[in-house]
């Protein structure tokens, strides 16, 4: 994967992969960065994405949907894929991917996308707003802490603690580039920290009820990881401590929720999750792969209550 930081960096990478005529999936947001592409895809997410035949790669700027949207391109076309990230998601660095509607339903997935590079900006996550800051840091906190179930890993320690010292200062002033450049910094290791290590119960759950009531996925993740932290402590202890001393917290998976507190994610009901529903959920969730992986069998009635802890 070639990583390079600064948006000016972008000609030289995409050059570097090969690609001259690139299709560019990106929200009509970012039309003022004047990015130069024959193609264009702007409905984001997007379940009906097409690659013209000329295209000879994919290049996706935006958060995790932008860039889920452009890794369902690439696995359609088997077509090269270059991300520039706004958010703090981490998709940018695996080759798996949700489809989602474009109000937000998830309507599958897949695998096979061709992830070859990546350019950082913290400049183009200034107008991120609040709760898209702290939601998309948390998910990228829930990598580090899953990539340490298998054992240790020290880019997922160095990530948890970066994003630990410094979400509470842009959730402070988003303004602060410094802030903003280290989160960025927390985040993109997190990512790295997936790809090598996948996911578990925590990001099942999330996608589950993400993708059922059009939730944003970070949001879903700030309420979720706690109580699977919770949960799978009885197994991974080892892991869990690992992560506590990564935030400089005795109990981590109370920090976590402060953090999400502090982002402004407290209950699934704030979400407008139907109560009734939250068996259904936890049916949908241990058929995920994430719950299948986890190092704690879960049943679906114990899902269930995880989601009701947290309800």
């Amino acid at each position: 994967m070639i990583v390079r930081w600064g948006l000016e960096e972008l000609p030289g990478v995409l050059e570097d992969v090969g690609i001259d005529r690139p299709l560019l999936v990106a929200n009509e947001r970012w039309g003022h960065l004047a990015i130069p592409a024959p193609h264009r895809w702007s409905e984001i997410p997007s379940d009906r994405i097409t690659v013209p035949p000329d295209a000879d790669g994919i290049l996706a700027v935006g958060g995790g949907s932008a860039i889920d949207t452009g890794k369902a391109a690439s696995a359609a076309s088997d077509l090269p894929l270059v991300s520039v990230p706004t958010t703090y998601s981490g998709a940018e660095w695996t080759d798996f991917f949700g489809i989602r509607t474009p109000d937000r339903r998830q309507v599958g997935g897949g695998k096979g996308a061709r992830p070859v590079g990546i350019v950082y900006d913290p400049e183009l996550t200034l107008d991120l707003p609040r709760d898209a800051s702290g939601g998309t840091a948390l998910n990228a906190l829930a990598h580090c802490v899953e990539a340490l179930y298998p054992g240790e890993l020290e880019l997922a320690r160095r990530g948890a603690a970066t994003i630990d010292e410094w979400l509470p200062r842009v959730l402070e002033d988003g303004s602060d580039l410094e802030a903003r450049t280290r989160l960025l910094e927390g985040a993109a290791a997190a990512g790295e920290a997936l790809a090598e290590r996948g996911l578990y119960l925590g990001h099942a759950m999330a996608q589950a009820v993400g993708g059922r009531y059009g939730i944003a996925h970070g949001g879903a993740n700030a309420l979720c990881l706690p109580p699977a932290l919770r949960f799978n402590e009885l197994v991974v202890p080892e892991a869990i401590a690992r992560f506590g001393e990564a935030l400089g917290a005795v109990d981590p998976p109370a920090r976590f929720e402060e953090l999400a507190r502090m982002a402004g994610f407290t209950r699934l009901r704030e979400l407008d999750v139907p109560e009734d529903e939250l068996d259904e959920v936890a049916e949908a969730t241990v058929q995920r792969a994430g719950a299948k992986a986890n190092p704690r069998p879960a049943t679906a009635a114990e899902v269930a209550e995880l989601f009701r802890s947290i309800y």
